[in-house]
This record gives structure tokens, sequence and C-alpha cells, in this order.
């Protein structure tokens, strides 16, 4: 019985270090979500639900975690989600340490312990698996895996837009996500992506092009609360706030924030259309240089990131 007690030990520190020492590929990512919702720690809640199939039939997995009753109402949503583009995965990583995280220090620290008291907290680390079945680790710059599949859709490109009517046919990955914003009422949102260190606000899109050499913001009404959500991460980031370029340049963002048609403008962005269609407040988060970095640096970036 010892023995037996000390095995299961090991195998529940090796489940919750194993995100700490590699990515995981889509089937050790499901794996790894349902042995996580498998057992609940005390108050906690986790439950594992899938919002739909990707193009090639994987799973869409999402955590919930709370510590919320399940009847209660009136409780904020709010979601993240990673691996947008299949070549920007420290994301998907990044997000089952906050998962650890949360559910580790419920019982002892208090910042955490009111949150999972007064929020419902949705993660989806995997929202591209298919593109992130082809990419490749230390690719830092490439764009292979970036769509959802060989010769697929880049998903952040593939929203409804404010300003323009859109003629690409939606991914399978797209309907998933606006049929989840149906089903759940978000407010507050963030997508996690790399190749940038920035947190990005709406709108990514604009009217009409300018003849200017620097695109002006395209500025929503509620402005100043995304500059001041943005500015709220990039503070708290160890490196994002000094806003200094990947490229090692001059100073790009000042204090680590950007409207996003201010640094490129496009259409079509999951950010836009989370605000300006389902009054959900998203961030676009840039957290590491290197789009697809060595998993010996993921540590690092969770420390980067955690506060």
């Amino acid at each position: 019985m010892l023995y037996l007690k000390k095995l299961v030990i090991i195998l529940l520190v090796s489940l919750v270090s194993c995100s700490k020492l590699k990515y995981h590929d889509n089937t050790e990512l499901a794996e790894y979500l349902k042995n996580f919702t498998a057992y609940n720690t005390k108050g906690i809640r986790t439950t594992l639900y899938s919002i739909g199939k990707s193009i090639k039939g994987n799973d869409l997995w999402v955590v919930n975690i709370t510590a919320v009753k399940q009847q209660k109402v009136g409780i904020p949503n709010i979601k993240f989600i990673g691996t947008i583009h299949g070549n920007e995965p420290v994301g998907r990583e990044i997000l089952l340490y906050f998962m650890e995280y949360l559910r580790d220090n419920y019982e002892t620290n208090s910042e955490i312990r009111w949150l999972l008291d007064n929020t419902r907290i949705h993660i989806l680390p995997n929202l591209n698996p298919d593109g992130f079945a082809l990419a490749n680790e230390q690719n830092c710059n490439g764009e292979y895996g970036r769509s959802n599949g060989k010769q697929g859709m880049d998903l952040n490109r593939n929203f409804p837009d404010y300003y323009h009517k859109r003629r690409i046919p939606e991914a399978a990955e797209t309907k998933a996500v606006k049929k989840w914003m149906t089903d759940v009422p978000f407010i507050l949102s963030a997508g996690l992506h790399g190749g940038a260190l920035v947190a990005n606000y709406p709108f990514d899109t604009i009217k009409e092009l300018t003849s200017y050499s620097k695109q002006p913001p395209s500025l929503t009404p509620d402005d100043d609360v995304f500059k001041h959500l943005a500015n709220v991460y990039a503070q708290n980031h160890l490196t994002m706030h000094q806003g200094k370029s990947c490229t090692g340049e001059n100073i790009e963002f000042e204090g680590g924030i950007t409207n996003g048609a201010a640094w490129y403008p496009f259409s079509g962005g999951m950010q836009d259309y989370n605000y300006a269609m389902r009054g959900c407040m998203e961030l676009t988060l840039e957290i590491s240089c290197c789009k697809y970095p060595d998993a010996k640096n993921l540590a690092k970036f969770w420390e980067q990131n955690k506060k």
C-alpha cells in the first residue's frame, strides 16, 4: 500500500512538472488536459469540454477552472487562447503553467483565491492543432505551420471584420470560436502569440489606408479602457514594459503596448471580432521574440508572464 501511495505521488508530480520540460504534441496535450481535470483540488472545480473540431478533426479542448458554485449567476467569464498561429506555441505551454499555478495556490494565495472565487476562467491552449503539427521547434521567423494546416487559412485573418465585408470562407476553427462565444458570455479575453514582445489592443482593422509613412491608430470608443488593460499586462511583465524591439533597434513600443493598426493594419482579426461583434474586450499578447523557441526557454517565458 505504501508503495502504491508513493507511485501515485510520483505520477501526480510528473503530471504537474511535465509541462515545464517540453512542448506537448496534440495527443499529449489532450491527455494532459484530461488528466488535469480528472480530479479536483479542494474548493476548485475543473471541467474539460470541446468547442468543436479543427479542419482535420482534432478536438479544440477547453479547461474551465473556477471555485464558483455551478448554479451561481452574474459571474464574469474570461478566456485565454493559445496557438492561434500554429508556429507560435509558447502560449499553449504558458497556459498549462497558469492552470497549474491557479490550482496549486488556491488555498495559500489570497489573490488566486479571490480570482477563482469570483471568476470562471476558460483556457483553450490549442486553437490551431493542425498548423502546430506542421511547425518546427527553433524556427523563430518562418511562416510554415502558421495557418490551420498545409495551405490553410490564417485564423487571425478569418473573422468577420468591423469595417470590411469578408469574402474569405470561415475555417472550422473560426466557426467553433464564434459558437463558443454565443454559448458563453465572455467579457475579457487574451490571445497569445509570438514573434514580438508587446500588448496589442483593438482595432487592427482600419476604414481605409492613408498615404502616411506610419499608419495612425484605429481607435475604439473604449480606447482608454483598452490602453489601461494593455498597460496592466505590459507593466507586470518582466521585460515587455521596456518597449524594446525584438530586433535590438531603438524603443519601438512605448510602455510595451500598441494599437494594432498603428503597428500594422489588417482585417479579420480575432480581437476586433471579440470587441465589435461580441462585446468582449480582447488583447493580443505577443510574448516571445522567437515564434517557436527551444523548449528549454519555456520556464523563463512563464516567469516573465506569470504576474
